[in-house]
């Protein structure tokens, strides 16, 4: 059982960030280079890349403003961003300025803080990727002679990861050198075809030790103690025949390593070539960027189970500041993100509403007037922003994304401040066009009441009764109670920042986003039912004020009544059975010909591969009719495929009743985000698979197992599913981790608070100052002392759990932990 347990662990890999802006790039020939630049910024992990950002004109200091988040789905040496000169013609190619290069190990210095980054300069000889596995042996041999020598033999097993050339599966061989004092005699493998993961098994000899007399010219005599000044080297090329090879890594073994132990077997990570050129070079500029890596070691289910529970539990306890949810975010409280994984786990268990009750219960004790209603950040306020968030992506998706794209694409002018206005601008035709906006993007909100998400129905009903009954007398609390969510900290801001909700993929030029400001504005105000109430000259900007006039009309007031009304009233919504199709992913893909052939081959096509909670369908083209539609209910498997299927990485098959669609996505996190998506949204499907084939049917044959029946079941078992919830893509036992993380990384304020409630409940002597414990909220020590005590235990245990599995990692030099050898 503990073996199966070890296999569960999982290590889980994220990154989000910012690319915020570059600075004085260059150098770029040409007296005019401001006007002319035209840049963009790729991600790449090791030599993948992972996310590009869209195209900036005319400045060598261009910003950003790209926000990117992704899970990493596969181990990785390096993360690099690259700022590229972008190529106007098809017949130029884009040209690197320089990049910013960034280890894995040190990814954690820089977490959640904007650092600038000098750009270095792209060498080739640099850009590596992959690992590879080695055997070395050191054997005693008897020369002619009759003299004792040593004979070295390496093996070369296999490599595996290495990267794509121009986009191409490689053809990789390895040169292998024994190197030292005047001294290097270099063997080579043959050349294996289309593989990043090749094959080699090939063993060679290297002479280490000769007797004295041996006298053949051109080799150098080495004693015995002169294997320490020997390594094997190990050069990783592509074979380009007519062109030059190309560089693909190294790695460097120190023959000594076998001096103790003549039998040494190990992966290592390949290198760049360090050929100790550290020539000055030209400032290329720099780069701001915004980083946060996390890496979760997730244990088994049955290790999280005290924790999750004691915080399951804390809608109960009475009072809710003794329970172990509001200390974590009482303890937390300066770190915003901390209240996330909590939020998601009573999601996922349905114990968020009561939770979040008994909070703003407890807010609203201690707020005096009602027009401050939720006005700060509570843990309340938080805990609702965090799942408004998370249930309401596709609610936001289906409200906004068709106005924010038309808004988005048609690019008309409205600004109306007159401080802001172009040569040529009218401000009443600006005024206007923004008018038409904000009235398509006010009606889009106040008819959408039928797709706000239950739970968020669930929040606002609760809050509406909660600050009734705090402020009985005020007519418009229970509007402003809602309001001060769903307007002013949901829609608004998601009209302000689409592409924080995906609903756009990039950060929106400025003159867009100017015009985003001004419609988030008027919203914030025609949703604020309190502002509503107030004079006009409550307005700073006095063109706000002409502007917000048309407005002020009772049936606008009405229309915000009657929508805050229908998604927080005591009736509940009836479904009309039919889901509204929501867009969970779409991109453009490489597909596999189902039908005709090319020479002989079925050919690989772009395509725009769409998914929503109905449908699988490509196109030939984003917004183009769809070529092939796919129920999702009909979909019986989607899993990995075989790079040596089609010679191809990054490929997945989905199969259908009809036949395998054969699909190649951009990059591994691409591909891992379509398998997730399209896992999900057919785990439940009656006609899954529990088999399948992890290759293709070709020469009569299945490549995987070989049967040569096209309809022989699967070789491999399914991949199952976690029952994460698909609108909400909840992995509970990630979240506890994170959670037993922050607390761990809190240990001293839990030992504070715990001190904190001990002075309160038991010390009879001088009370402490009041500063020592201020800052937490404790409302009954004894019962706040028993759950912090619990939580202890529960951390202790967690713990143990972790070192015991830590002495069971994977060994220095195994596949999974490979050494990271040395650079010349």
């Amino acid at each position: 059982m503990a073996e199966e347990d070890d296999v569960r662990i999982r290590i889980l890999q994220s990154l989000r960030g910012k690319i915020c802006e570059a600075k004085n790039l260059g150098p770029v020939s040409g007296p005019n280079r401001q006007r002319d630049i035209c840049t963009f910024c790729t991600i790449s992990l090791d030599q993948e890349e992972v996310f590009r950002t869209k195209v900036f004109d005319k400045s060598v200091s261009p910003f950003y403003g790209e926000d990117f988040y992704f899970e990493i789905p596969r181990p990785f040496q390096c993360l690099s961003f690259y700022v590229y000169v972008y190529a106007k013609s098809v017949f130029q190619r884009d040209l690197p300025v320089g990049k910013v290069s960034i280890r894995k190990d040190d990814l954690c210095k820089y977490k959640g803080k904007e650092h600038w980054f000098s750009l270095q300069p792209v060498d080739p000889n640099s850009e590596v990727q992959g690992k590879v596995h080695l055997e070395m042996r050191l054997n005693e041999v008897i020369t002619e002679n009759g003299s004792v020598g040593q004979h070295l033999l390496v093996q070369i097993i296999e490599c595996q990861g290495l990267p794509l050339i121009s986009g191409q599966i490689c053809d990789p061989y390895a040169t292998v050198s024994l190197v030292g004092p005047a001294r290097s005699d270099q063997k080579k493998t043959k050349v294996k075809k289309k593989t990043s993961n090749p094959l080699f098994e090939e063993t060679f000899f290297f002479e280490v030790t000769r007797s004295s007399s041996y006298n053949k010219k051109s080799h150098f005599q080495v004693e015995e103690e002169d294997i320490e000044k020997l390594e094997i080297k190990v050069d990783l090329w592509n074979n380009e025949n007519l062109a030059q090879d190309v560089f693909l890594g190294e790695t460097r073994v120190p023959v000594k390593i076998l001096r103790n132990n003549h039998i040494h077997k190990a992966w290592y990570l390949l290198q760049p070539k360090g050929n100790g050129n550290k020539s000055k070079f030209d400032d290329l500029g720099s780069l701001r960027l915004k980083l946060a890596y996390v890496e979760d070691t997730v244990l088994p289910s049955a290790c999280y189970i005290p924790l999750c529970n004691l915080l399951l539990k804390s809608p109960d306890v009475k009072p809710i500041s003794a329970s172990a949810a509001h200390i974590l975010g009482d303890i937390c409280r300066e770190r915003y993100e901390a209240v996330l994984p909590m939020v998601r786990l009573l999601l996922h268990h349905n114990r968020f509403v009561p939770f979040v009750s008994a909070v703003a219960t407890l807010e609203l004790d201690n707020t005096q007037e009602a027009n401050t209603i939720f006005r700060g950040n509570s843990l309340a306020t938080r805990c609702i922003d965090d799942m408004m968030k998370i249930v309401g992506k596709n609610y936001l998706a289906v409200t906004l994304k068709p106005v924010i794209d038309e808004i988005c694409e048609s690019n008309k002018s409205c600004e109306i401040d007159p401080n802001k206005l172009k040569e040529g601008d009218n401000v009443e035709v600006n005024k206007e066009n923004l008018q038409v906006y904000v009235q398509k993007v006010f009606s889009s909100i106040t008819q959408s009441n039928a797709n706000c998400p239950p739970s968020m129905c669930a929040v606002f009903r609760s809050l509406r009764h909660l600050a009734c009954k705090r402020f009985p007398a005020d007519p418009h609390v229970q509007y402003s109670a809602v309001s001060s969510f769903v307007f002013l900290r949901f829609f608004a801001v998601a009209v302000f920042s689409p592409h924080t909700f995906q609903l756009r993929s990039h950060h929106p030029d400025p003159e867009i986003t100017r015009t985003l400001t001004l419609i988030s504005k008027t919203i914030q105000t025609l949703g604020s039912w309190g502002s509503l109430s107030k004079k006009l000259s409550s307005f700073k900007e006095s063109y706000m004020y002409d502007f917000f006039k048309s407005f002020q009309e009772d049936k606008c007031i009405e229309k915000v009544k009657k929508f805050l009304d229908e998604i927080s009233s005591n009736i509940s919504k009836e479904s009309s059975g039919l889901e509204d199709a929501v867009v969970l992913k779409e991109g453009e893909v490489q597909k596999r010909a189902q039908g005709r052939k090319r020479l002989g081959k079925k050919s690989f096509k772009k395509r725009w591969l769409r998914v929503t909670n109905r449908e699988l369908s490509y196109h030939k083209h984003k917004g183009k009719e769809a070529v092939c539609i796919i129920n999702v209910k009909n979909i019986q498997a989607v899993e990995k495929l075989d790079e040596s299927a089609f010679n191809r990485k990054n490929m997945f098959q989905v199969v259908h009743a009809e036949k395998q669609l054969y699909v190649q996505a951009g990059n591994c996190v691409e591909a891992c985000e379509w398998l997730d998506v399209l896992g999900q949204v057919s785990r439940c499907n009656e006609g899954r698979l529990a088999t399948f084939h992890p290759s293709n049917y070709s020469g009569g044959s299945w490549q995987c197992c070989k049967s040569p029946s096209s309809s022989s079941p699967g070789c491999k078992p399914c991949t199952i599913t976690l029952q994460a919830n698909l609108q909400l893509d909840i992995d509970c036992d990630r979240e506890t981790e994170r959670i037993f993380s922050l607390l761990s990384a809190n240990d001293t304020k839990l030992q504070n608070m715990e001190d904190a409630c001990a002075s309160l409940a038991v010390y009879q002597g001088p009370q402490r100052e009041q500063e020592e414990y201020s800052k937490f909220t404790i409302q009954e020590p004894k019962e706040t002392f028993q759950t912090l005590k619990q939580l202890r235990n529960v951390m202790v245990e967690l713990q143990r759990q972790h070192e015991i599995r830590s002495d069971a990692a994977a060994l220095y030099g195994s596949l999974d932990n490979p050494i990271v050898g040395k650079t010349s």
